[in-house]
This record gives structure tokens, sequence and C-alpha cells, in this order.
């Protein structure tokens, strides 16, 4: 790939569905790809190609019975259709990696919403994170995202804010969490790893926005610079 110095730099954005409680947080989704392109990056937007956890009404925030729907396919949404398979995804062929939050994080892209500290994390993901990471590479996760960051990379500084349930399963997972307010960013140095926690705390649309902003800007100088500052 050229040196990101002769070209803008190219992000993957790993989507988990579409809409907070099933699938990808549509507001963190839109803003993390604004910021990418406020800041003169590209971006290319992925999904694991398998069944949603479940389906959640969210006008009544239940459980619809019966109903199945694909993260991939849901995905599309959000990514007005230019999206691939998250197993299409090389290391090689990006800069950088970036996950938004949304109940998807933590229940198609992981179990953790069911199964706590003792979660799994799909096989796609893992693959994803361990290969950027191998490949000395920055990643992103927002909101509920860093939860798996915790369960695949030993010892990772995250944030999730300040929600004290889920801070004691990211400890639990051998990761340490440090608490965030609005707008802000952990960075670990080892990992080259950025976290915000966005909708985790109760906050307004333009502090989502300007909190994906704030960890893709970190993202970046990490890309730019090749160095990850605490």
């Amino acid at each position: 790939m050229p040196d990101s110095a002769a070209k803008s730099p190219k992000v993957a954005v790993v989507l988990s569905g579409c809409g907070v409680f099933d699938g990808a947080e549509i507001h963190e989704s839109v803003f993390t790809l604004l910021a990418l392109d406020r800041h003169g990056a590209h971006y290319q937007c992925f999904a694991p190609d398998v069944e949603q956890a479940h389906v959640i009404d969210h006008l009544k925030g239940e459980v619809t019975e019966g109903e199945t729907r694909n993260v991939l396919v849901e995905s599309a949404r959000i990514a007005r259709g230019v999206i691939l398979p998250l197993s299409d995804y090389d290391p090689a062929d990006f800069d950088a990696l970036a996950f938004p939050g949304g109940f998807g994080a933590a229940k198609n892209l992981s179990t953790f919403a069911f199964d706590g500290a003792d979660c799994q994390v799909n096989a796609d993901v893992a693959k994803a994170v361990q290969g950027t990471v191998a490949a000395d590479k920055p990643i992103a996760a927002l909101c509920i995202a860093p939860v798996f960051m915790a369960k695949l990379l030993d010892g990772a500084d995250v944030t999730i804010g300040q929600d004290e349930g889920t801070a004691s399963a990211i400890e639990a997972m051998g990761a340490h969490h440090s608490a965030t307010g609005h707008v802000g960013v952990v960075v670990d140095p080892k990992y080259k790893l950025v976290s915000a926690p966005c909708y985790m705390l109760d906050s307004t649309i333009s502090q989502i926005a300007d909190g994906a902003d704030a960890a893709i800007e970190a993202l970046l100088a990490i890309v730019e610079d090749g160095v990850a500052v605490r």
C-alpha cells in the first residue's frame, strides 16, 4: 500500500447491523464515517455475514419473535449498499480499523450482552482485530465495542465511560478500565487502541458527534505518526 503521507489514509469500519438495540448505533456509525471524511480519510464498511442474535422492535423495545435478520444486509442500510463481508478484510489493505458501538457490538460481534466477561467474540471480528494489531496498525472502538477488545487484547487499557458494571466486566477479562466523561478518549500505546464512550454515557447528539470526532482524530494521528501517545 502506498505511504499514507502520499495518499489519504484508508480505514475499515466494522458495523454490526442497523439500530441501537440489535445492531450498530446509527448516530455513532454516521458520525464515525463523517469524521473520517472530514479528516481526509477514505473508508470502507464491513460487517460479518451472520444472523443477528435477535430482532428488536425499536418502537416497543421488545424482541420480535420469529423474525431473523442478517448483520451484513442490515449494515448495508447505513453503508448505502457499499459494504463487504468482514471475512474479506485484510489489514494489509488498510491503515486502521474502527468499530462504532450499539448493542450489535455486544450481541452480534460478541456475546457480551448475554454472557458478560465469559463472552465469545465472532471469529471474523477476532481475526480482524488480532490481524490489525499484528500488522502494528491502530484500532478505534466506540461505546460498548471496547468490551471485546478487552476479551481479545490482554491487559488493554480502554474506556466505556463510567458504567461500573461494564467496567468491572472489563477488568474481569484482564483489561484495565479508565473512567472518562463526554468526549473522553483513552489511547493504549501498546496496542495502538483508541476508545471513547459515546452513548455509554447519557449524551446529546452533538456530544456523540464530538466524541466520535475526537476518537477518529486520535486514530488518524497514530496513522500519521506511527506511534500512540497516552
